[in-house]
C-alpha cells in the first residue's frame, strides 16, 4: 500500500517533521515489486530508507519513500565453526546483533549499539572499535532497478570503502537491499586493538564476547546521546584521509595531533580533534549544536530544521578548511 502525504518525523533520527509525498513499507519482495510498478507509471524520485539514522532531510521529500519491511534470521550454511546468516532488511540492527551474540555466532560484537538496520549497513560499510561491517559480510540480495530483477551481489561487487559501497557511488539509488548474509563463527575472537576497548573490558573483568558487546556499549553510551531524547545521526563527519605531506605541516604546528596510518602514503587523522581545536566542542547556536562529550554529533535540541542543522554543519566544515586546510566530508545523507 502506498501512503499519500506521509510524515517522516518518526522516520528519521533527527526527529524533523518532513513529508515525503508518498510512502510504502514493502514486506516481501511481492509487494516491493509491486510499489515499483506503480511508482513506475507515475516516475517519482525515489528514495530507499533504513530507520533513519544517517539522514538529514532539508525539505520534504517530493517523492516516493519506500522503507523495506522483509524480517527474518536464517542460517543458511554452516562449516564447522563457522556459519553464514541471512538477515531481513528491515530487522533492527543492534538487537541483531545481541540476537547473534547470545545464539554463540561471533564477529559483530564490536559493532554493537549502532543505530539503523540491517538492510543499510551495507551502504556506508558501518564500522566502529577496529570492525568493519566487510569483514563478516559474504552477500546480500537486492532487487536492481534498472534491470528489473532480484539479484545476489558477493562481497568484491558490493565494492565496500571506508564508510563506502558501491551503494553509495556508482550504484546509489540503483539497489534496493532485502537481506544481507554474514559469515560468523562459533569460536570466540575478540578483537581490542582499538582505542580503550582492551583496558576497559579488563577493568569490567569482562573474557567473553557478551562481555565485549556490554563494553562497547557502555563507551558508546558515555559519548553518544540518545536519539529518543536529543535527535542525531551519530557521527556527521567521516575521519579525512590526508597525505603526509599536509599531516607533516599539521604537525608542525600541532604536534600532539593524533593519526592513524592508512594505505600507502597517506593517514587517518580524527575529525573529532580538528573540529574540537576549531572550537565547536559543545558549541550550540540556537537550537543545534555538537555533543559536549563527541563533537562529531551535530544535535537537534528540540525545534531545529533540517536546513538550521545543515548550515550549522557547514559553518564547521569551513572552519576545518580554514584552519588546518582539511576537507571535511559528511557522513550523513543530505536529502
Amino acid at each position: 500500500m502506498i501512503h499519500r502525504h506521509h510524515h517522516l518525523k518518526k522516520l528519521n533520527s533527527f526527529g524533523l517533521d518532513s513529508e515525503a509525498a508518498c510512502y510504502a513499507r514493502p514486506e516481501d519482495l511481492e509487494s516491493l515489486v509491486s510499489v515499483l510498478e506503480h511508482n513506475h507509471r507515475g516516475q517519482l524520485p525515489l528514495l530507499v530508507l533504513g530507520e533513519g539514522s544517517n539522514i538529514l532531510f532539508r525539505n520534504n521529500f517530493d517523492g516516493l519513500v519506500i522503507q523495506p519491511g522483509m524480517k527474518g534470521i536464517e542460517v543458511v550454511h554452516e562449516n564447522g565453526e563457522e556459519l553464514i546468516v541471512k538477515v531481513g532488511a528491515s530487522e533492527n540492527w543492534d538487537s541483531w546483533v545481541n540476537y547473534a551474540t547470545e545464539q554463540g555466532w561471533y564477529g559483530l560484537e564490536n559493532l554493537s549499539l549502532i543505530p539503523g538496520s540491517v538492510g543499510a549497513s551495507p551502504v556506508q560499510n558501518i564500522g566502529a572499535y577496529g570492525v568493519e561491517l566487510k569483514d563478516r559480510f559474504e552477500w546480500l540480495e537486492a532487487w536492481d532497478i534498472p534491470l528489473n530483477r532480484h539479484l545476489r551481489l558477493e562481497h568484491n561487487e558490493c565494492r565496500f570503502g571506508y564508510r563506502s559501497s558501491i551503494f553509495k557511488e556508482e550504484g546509489k539509488g540503483r539497489y534496493i537491499i532485502t537481506h544481507v548474509a554474514f559469515r560468523l563463527s562459533r569460536k570466540p575472537r575478540l578483537h581490542l586493538e582499538y582505542g580503550n576497548v582492551k583496558a576497559e573490558l579488563s577493568r569490567a573483568n569482562g573474557s567473553t564476547p557478551m562481555d565485549l558487546r556490554n563494553v562497547i556499549i557502555a563507551i558508546r553510551s558515555s559519548k553518544l546521546p540518545d536519539p529518543a531524547q536529543y535527535g542525531n545521526a551519530g557521527s556527521f563527519f567521516k575521519n579525512p584521509i590526508v597525505d603526509r605531506t599536509i599531516f607533516n605541516c599539521i604537525r608542525v604546528e600541532y604536534p600532539e595531533v593524533p593519526s592513524y596510518p592508512d594505505s600507502g602514503n597517506q593517514v587517518k587523522i580524527p575529525a573529532a580533534w580538528l573540529i574540537e581545536k576549531c572550537g565547536w566542542k559543545g558549541k550550540r547556536v540556537g537550537n543545534v549544536g555538537t555533543w559536549p562529550a563527541q563533537p562529531l554529533v551535530i544535535v537537534n535540541y528540540g525545534g531545529a530544521s533540517g536546513q538550521e542543522i545543515y548550515d550549522f554543519s557547514e559553518n564547521i566544515l569551513e572552519d576545518v578548511e580554514r584552519t588546518f586546510g582539511v576537507t571535511l566530508e559528511r557522513e550523513v545523507n543530505v536529502i
